[in-house]
């Protein structure tokens, strides 16, 4: 029995068909209720790093940064409390800091897993609209400045010959444990922490069915042929920006020819030696990743 996915969140109500309603709006980043997540510069505001929680700022707190930030998205509900993600890389890294008590600017992925699984989803959530933010200033159409429009979850074009709407956007990637027996195929890039291993992944195409990118990133990374794709789950991945679905599949061959461009090393191991961290495995992937289920869910077939 598979569990929920880190960074997904059934609690938040989105609110979308509120987002156009600019007068709703307005009342919620004036409300005193209302939550802010800062964003700076990719970074979320964490304190109390050993026990981790997301600092979330109260109206009275965020006063002069809603006046600094130039980026407000409202990222929906909870408990009919708005909570809005705002944009402040323009602030000093030490004011922001010196926003909370013992909090500090980190990755998310440094603190996520051992997070609250809500707090640590809406975190991952405002760190990803904020940084499509960033990327989208300029109409990708004719170049010209575009506008927050719709509470964030649009940017409008601001030449009138062109008027394109720019809406967020995730990149789809496939990620698979490949298996053959009582073996799985993992493989390990030189940028990893030492002795990590994990499933392979890649993103798909255009004109790609998420199958045939299953097959092919395997063939292209290991040079192994597979079979019987299984979809298992998907998780948000805002790290920038992607949404990784899972697949299980069956390898039909077995010898290996790795893909020198993508991997350090690439290898079989049997269930045993994943249950055990053994076989070179200092550290199976991150805890609150969806290689990490996969892998676990693999190793429980084997019971």
């Amino acid at each position: 029995m598979k569990g929920a996915n880190y960074y997904v969140d059934g609690g938040l109500d989105r609110a979308s068909h509120l987002r156009t309603d600019e007068t709703w709006v307005a009342s919620q980043l004036c409300a005193d209720r209302t939550c802010f997540i800062p964003i700076w510069r990719t970074r979320n505001l964490v304190a109390n790093r050993s026990e981790p929680r997301g600092v979330m700022l109260t109206r009275a707190r965020a006063r002069h940064l809603l006046d600094i930030s130039s980026t407000k998205v409202l990222l929906g509900l909870r408990n009919k409390i708005a909570y809005f993600a705002i944009d402040i890389s323009e602030v000093e890294k030490q004011e922001v800091e010196d926003l909370h008590e013992n909090s500090e600017l980190v990755d998310l992925r440094s603190v996520g897993a051992v997070m609250e699984r809500s707090e640590a989803s809406i975190l991952a959530y405002a760190k990803g609209i904020v940084y499509w933010h960033t990327r989208h200033i300029h109409c990708g159409v004719c170049g010209s400045p575009t506008e927050s429009r719709d509470a964030g979850h649009l940017r409008k074009c601001l030449n009138r010959d062109c008027g394109a709407s720019h809406f967020p956007r995730t990149d789809p990637a496939v990620i698979m444990l490949v298996s053959k027996g009582d073996r799985a195929l993992l493989g390990r890039k030189a940028e990893w922490v030492e002795g990590m291993y994990s499933t392979l992944a890649g993103f798909v195409e255009p004109g790609e069915s998420l199958e045939q990118a299953v097959a092919r990133e395997v063939l292209e990374e290991s040079g192994v042929k597979i079979s019987n794709i299984r979809y298992h789950s998907s998780q948000p991945w805002p790290f920038p920006a992607s949404l990784m679905l899972g697949f299980f599949a069956d390898a039909v061959t077995e010898d290996l020819v790795r893909s020198e461009e993508e991997l350090e090393d690439l290898r079989w191991f049997t269930r045993q030696e994943l249950a055990n961290g053994g076989a070179g495995i200092a550290m199976r992937p991150r805890s609150d990743s969806i290689a990490r289920q996969l892998i676990d869910e693999w190793i429980r077939m084997g019971d």
